[in-house]
């Protein structure tokens, strides 16, 4: 993770890898909210659509969690090692935003 002053937006650089695993799944998750809004339009029956929102939101969840594991083990452990213990806090306020 960088920052480059006190007032900027933290970064974090991702490794190519990273990278296409994490546009593939955004891929498939915008592929399905396409699907969602077509159904939609098709008048498809509510429990089909359901299905397919639920299918989503445990897509964007997984992604999330994906996102979460590598923040702690990259930025909160480079946090922790440059002696910023307040990551700990971080994380956890973290962890109820994401409920």
């Amino acid at each position: 993770m960088k920052k480059n002053c006190e007032n900027c937006i933290k970064s974090k650089h991702r490794t190519l890898e990273e990278k296409k695993d994490l546009t593939r799944r955004l891929k498939i998750i915008s592929g399905q909210v396409s699907g969602i809004q077509q159904m939609i339009d098709n008048d498809r029956y509510c429990d089909e659509v359901l299905l397919q929102v639920a299918s989503a939101t445990n897509a964007l969840k997984s992604l999330g969690n994906e996102i979460l594991k590598s923040h702690m083990k990259s930025c909160m452990v480079e946090e922790i090692n440059d002696g910023n213990l307040d990551a700990v806090d971080d994380v956890l306020v973290l962890f109820g935003k994401l409920k």
